[in-house]
């Protein structure tokens, strides 16, 4: 229930106080899990001080609880050890401080983590993240390469050394951070996203060296998953831990097993680069000189061949063909002339022959009525009429006599 308050008569700092406690206290009892960041026991003392820590979240809450009820699991938890707490909140009003008062502690132990784990997994995989097709392609040579591992590791040392071995020109943005404990998911997150967000890094390589299980925690919470996800530069997991892979590996675009391989992964290797350009510059070389004598050989041939060596022979050749079919030509046309000219003049004897004026010329004539026509009968000719007489040197009239 809200409480009404104004300016004018505000609620003392006891009565917040002390309304807070009322509504902690009806919160009742909780199982609480976490991880174990500082333990006081005092000598002598009956309670014990812990503090349980998120260690997803960075947030931390002070517990509290009878030294029997600790002196029960003492041989099996400690200080980054996680447990699970049978808790009741407590509000200490006069400091207005909360706190868990525990009534049992139950050590998580690896098989129930690692189970958690493979739950974790498979609902991360439901959502896609460890899809093959999100996976992003690792630049051939990157400008800067981003690595967060532990300050002064071993990792950090390999990534370097073998990376500055492979290519000595490549740059590094370096970033120290926790990489176990409570401090470690944070850090870690924190130190992924500021690479993510640098346009200048081209991949990031998160590594760390092998470890136990519940060292190699933090590189399976799901917070540090979904930044990794999240993140538009490649991004490389390279824990050094073979038999169980932390989620990292599967959301991360390329995993290396250990960091020596993330750098040889990352990095070309310039005298393998050197004798690959080497190889390609003699292949191209060879392929250059094979083309070259193929051509050289193709206009060897062509030059090889008669049309080209005496390029008038073949015209000359054709003009004696033409010569000849020219003569040849000549001679048909005046043979087909004189034979027409033969035949055209015996035509011409047989048409004098036979035409009427060589047939005057004989003695004859032709008898032709004033209308032209020609007189073959005497019927048709009446007693008087007057004829025309045609003979060889001219005509003359005559008159029908009855």
């Amino acid at each position: 229930m809200a409480v009404n308050s104004t300016p004018e008569s505000p609620l003392p700092v006891g009565e917040v106080s002390r309304l807070i406690g009322g509504w902690i206290d009806r919160l009742g009892a909780v199982w609480v899990e976490g991880q174990i960041t500082q333990l006081s026991r005092r000598p002598g003392a009956g309670v014990v001080f812990l503090t349980l820590r998120d260690p997803s979240y960075d947030i931390s809450v002070s517990v509290t609880c009878y030294r029997q009820v600790f002196d029960a699991v003492a041989d099996l938890v400690g200080e980054g050890a996680r447990v699970v707490v049978h808790a009741k909140p407590e509000w200490y009003a006069p400091r207005g401080q909360l706190s868990l008062r525990a009534a049992e502690i139950k050590p998580v132990g690896v098989g129930e983590l690692l189970a958690r784990l493979e739950q974790l997994k498979k609902a991360l995989a439901r959502e896609g993240l460890f899809a093959p097709e999100r996976k992003k392609p690792l630049p051939f040579l990157p400008r800067l390469i981003g690595l967060v591992c532990g300050r002064a590791s071993a990792a950090e040392r390999d990534v370097l050394e073998n990376a500055r071995h492979r290519w000595p020109a490549v740059r590094f943005e370096v970033r120290n951070v926790a990489v176990q404990g409570v401090h470690a998911v944070p850090q870690v997150v924190q130190a992924v996203k500021e690479l993510d967000a640098m346009d200048d890094v081209d991949v990031i390589v998160v590594a760390r060296g092998g470890g136990s299980v519940e060292d190699l925690l933090p590189f399976s919470d799901e917070q540090l998953v979904r930044a990794v996800a999240q993140c538009r530069t490649p991004v490389v997991s390279a824990i050094g831990h073979e038999p169980d892979n932390p989620l990292l590996d599967h959301v991360a675009d390329l995993r290396a097993s250990t960091p020596t391989d993330a750098a040889k992964k990352v990095v070309p290797d310039v005298g393998e680069e050197y004798e690959r350009v080497r190889l390609l510059r003699d292949r191209a070389r060879r392929c250059v000189a094979a083309f070259v004598d193929r051509e050289e050989r193709g206009l060897a041939h062509a030059l090889a061949r008669p049309s080209i060596q005496d390029p008038h022979r073949m015209i000359d050749e054709r003009a004696d063909q033409v010569a000849a079919l020219l003569d040849r030509g000549r001679r048909s046309l005046r043979h087909h002339l004189d034979r027409a000219d033969s035949e055209l003049t015996h035509t011409h004897a047989r048409v004098v022959a036979l035409s009427p004026a060589a047939t005057l010329k004989r003695g004859y004539a032709v008898l032709q009525r004033a209308d032209g026509h020609a007189v073959r009968d005497p019927g048709e000719v009446e007693p008087g009429e007057t004829l025309r007489a045609r003979v060889s040197e001219g005509d003359f009239s005559v008159r029908v006599d009855a």
